[in-house]
């Protein structure tokens, strides 16, 4: 089974899917050790480590197509991408489609707002017309050249036009034949049960620690009907703070000692980036390459 069927199989299941968000590589592997079936690379995440910034649409379609290659590259599970606004209009969504599908992509959400976009916690954000979406959502399911790469509609309209007014964009987003409309922001129970109701298709719950009003409950959204759940700068704030703490402790201390607990082994890590396997693959690949040597010496 392909990935991406993987991915639209998890989505249909029972339960609800936890779906941790990678910032780079190696953290996905981290979290596909971890056990989770699908891993999410977002641009809030993505705009950090690349740029050391905040995610105010600063980066570019090409830096995050690399960017989701590499990261789908190193683990074998589903990788659910950002797509921003699509990079522009509908010529730059089917670019974005067609590279962010090379890349390996098993799903992406392109969003409403205008560019460049912000992260969707912030303020000062401001929508594109309904129209000007729909448009843009077409040209990437067009654009799609695998039918099972899942395309999801994302509206920032919650918190600029109010519950109506992002209920009523995701339906038209759903009826232009988008697999899901999310309404990001949707984190009070009650209104993500009304989007429910009246959204067709699946929904995903949102774990972002870049809400400032906090943290929703994981059980309640499941309760509710939530297919995922995703906490896509999770793994952002984990690493930040251990990687701060390390370095305050060396600058304090002249030394490591007092960190030291926090971190992984060496032996944990050789195996988490696969050094065991990789120098047996050069083994394998040296052997076969002497039989090779061996047999035409013998038929001469």
């Amino acid at each position: 089974m392909s990935l991406r069927k993987r991915f639209r199989e998890l989505l249909a299941a029972p339960g609800m899917v936890l779906a941790p968000g990678a910032y780079d590589a190696l953290s996905a592997r981290i979290i596909e050790a971890q056990g989770f079936d699908v891993v999410v690379a977002g641009g809030y995440a993505a705009v950090g480590v690349l740029l050391g910034q905040p995610d105010t649409g600063q980066s570019n379609m090409r830096d995050y197509a690399d960017h989701y290659g590499r990261i789908c590259a190193a683990v074998n599970v589903p990788v659910y991408v950002d797509g921003d606004t699509g990079f522009g209009g509908v010529n730059n969504v089917r670019q974005m489609v067609r590279a962010f599908e090379n890349a390996g992509v098993a799903g992406l959400f392109i969003g409403d707002q205008v560019f460049p976009n912000r992260c969707g916690y912030m303020e000062g954000k401001q929508l594109v017309p309904a129209q000007e979406m729909l448009s843009k959502l077409k040209a990437a399911l067009d654009a799609r050249r695998d039918p099972d790469l899942y395309i999801v509609a994302r509206t920032d309209a919650l918190s600029v036009e109010g519950v109506d007014g992002a209920i009523e964009r995701a339906q038209l987003y759903k009826d232009i034949g988008v697999d899901m409309a999310k309404v990001i922001g949707a984190d009070d129970l009650d209104i993500f049960k009304r989007i429910l109701r009246e959204v067709p298709g699946p929904q995903m719950a949102n774990q972002s620690n870049a809400n400032p009003k906090g943290m929703s409950s994981p059980s309640e959204f499941e309760a509710a009907g939530a297919a995922m759940m995703t906490f896509p700068s999770a793994a952002l704030f984990a690493a930040v703070g251990g990687v701060t703490r390390a370095m305050g402790a060396l600058r304090r201390d002249h030394s490591l000692d007092n960190a030291r607990p926090g971190f992984c082994t060496l032996d944990d890590y050789y195996e988490l980036v696969g050094l065991k396997r990789q120098n047996q693959s050069e083994q394998d690949y040296l052997a076969a390459a002497k039989a090779v040597i061996e047999k035409h010496k013998q038929g001469r």
